[in-house]
């Protein structure tokens, strides 16, 4: 069972929203923070930023940072741009790209869970960036941004939250660099707060759609507070940490591309001629291809598009990792044939978000940076969620989830 309970949120009034609001910490370098934030004291990359309060140069993981955004948030507070709530609350989160919307539940999700597998993850983490996190919760006493989850979908949710969707949200802006719609509705009506408590507590499991180092450190600090108190008794507002839930039949995954530098001291006709032993290769002329279906990739060449399409026997439908394009294309071209085994480190390989589309290859190859590229048919959530039960691991560069979760509509205090 899923635990999950309502909490005080911490947010802008009403007035302020569009002006505290930022996009993640991780999607932005610091100088895209510093020229976002402009001179808006206001904006919340103050605290998730704050190295921009700082010289230009000055390391994001220098101590002064962490000691900063404390300094920040208390400011925040202070100056009544981030107000707590009275009272105990769940929170809904809408998001709509490209006429689209996906209705988030804002919860405080119980560590245990995160700590014992019920709360499923399909990526590795890397410590370095999970101990990053930790101190910046650590130092806020806070989890300042939230994490992304993806629920079984659920009628009676559903239809709660539909209710809510047609009245007046609290929140309603279009964020400037995205251009998509965020909405927010705070929900009171303790009928409805026990209704979500008790739906979530039927759910075997949620899963970590994005956001794997924040849920990681969000857990691990929650656990440290734990170990920390001599009169721990469970009930404490640590034992959890803020996540958006979706149901998962809404989320949108986009497809997740790779340029590549060079064709392994090939030719254009060698290795289109190695690509024939594991793909049928179709030649599809100048205009822009994208996958049409699973086991289908488009290659971008010499100004020309091919559709690559596996053989039968290159994969495995019936193993969850073995079915995945990533996969496939992993193994069979960038391995075998262009010698690129870990994607996590080759200097040779660069991944491009499905939002850029495929133009986007297209350009980056044409300039002469890169010598080819490869558009793969995205990971649907069904897949992420078999690789979570089956306790397996996404190869990485996997999955690209749009649009981006704001930060700044809510926050939530550990004690």
């Amino acid at each position: 069972m899923a635990i999950i309970k309502p909490f005080k949120g911490i947010r802008p009034p009403k007035e302020l929203v569009e002006q505290v609001e930022s996009r993640p910490y991780d999607v932005l370098d610091s100088e895209e923070a510093r020229a976002e934030a402009g001179d808006n004291e206001k904006s919340l990359y103050h605290i998730i930023k704050p190295e921009i309060d700082f010289p230009v140069g000055t390391s994001e993981y220098d101590p002064r940072v962490y000691e900063k955004a404390a300094e920040n948030f208390q400011k925040f507070q202070d100056k009544g741009w981030l107000v707590q709530d009275a009272d105990d609350h769940y929170y809904i989160y809408a998001q709509t790209m490209n006429g689209k919307t996906q209705y988030g539940l804002v919860v405080g999700a119980y560590v245990d869970d995160y700590m014992k597998g019920n709360i499923k993850k399909h990526e590795l983490t890397r410590r370095d960036k999970e101990e990053d996190r930790m101190k910046h919760v650590r130092v806020n006493n806070a989890n300042i941004e939230p994490v992304f989850f993806a629920y079984p979908d659920n009628t009676v949710l559903n239809e709660l939250i539909m209710r809510y969707a047609a009245t007046e949200p609290e929140y309603d802006f279009v964020a400037p660099i995205d251009g998509f719609r965020h909405q927010f509705w705070v929900i009171s009506d303790a009928k409805d707060m026990q209704t979500i408590t008790e739906q979530f507590a039927q759910m075997p499991s949620l899963y970590i759609a994005d956001g794997h180092h924040r849920s990681a450190a969000a857990a691990l600090v929650g656990a440290e507070k734990q170990k920390q108190n001599p009169n721990h008794n469970g009930t404490e507002e640590y034992n959890y940490f803020m996540a958006v839930c979706f149901q998962a039949s809404q989320l949108t995954i986009l497809d997740y591309n790779r340029v590549v530098k060079d064709l392994n001291g090939m030719s254009s006709e060698e290795f289109l001629a190695a690509l024939q032993v594991n793909f049928e290769v179709e030649d599809k002329g100048t205009e822009i291809y994208k996958p049409q279906q699973l086991h289908e990739f488009s290659l971008y060449l010499d100004e020309h598009w091919y559709s690559l399409k596996a053989k039968e026997g290159t994969y495995d439908n019936t193993d969850p990792i073995g079915v995945l394009d990533v996969d496939i294309s992993s193994r069979l071209i960038l391995d075998e044939i262009l010698n690129i085994g870990d994607l996590r480190s080759s200097q040779r390989i660069d991944f491009v978000g499905g939002l850029r589309g495929l133009k986007e290859l297209k350009r980056r190859v044409d300039s002469g940076e890169m010598r080819t590229a490869l558009a793969l048919y995205p990971v649907s959530m069904q897949q992420i969620m078999d690789i979570a039960d089956s306790g397996k691991i996404m190869p990485p560069k996997a999955t690209w989830f749009e649009p981006k979760l704001r930060s700044g509509l809510v926050i939530h205090k550990l004690s």
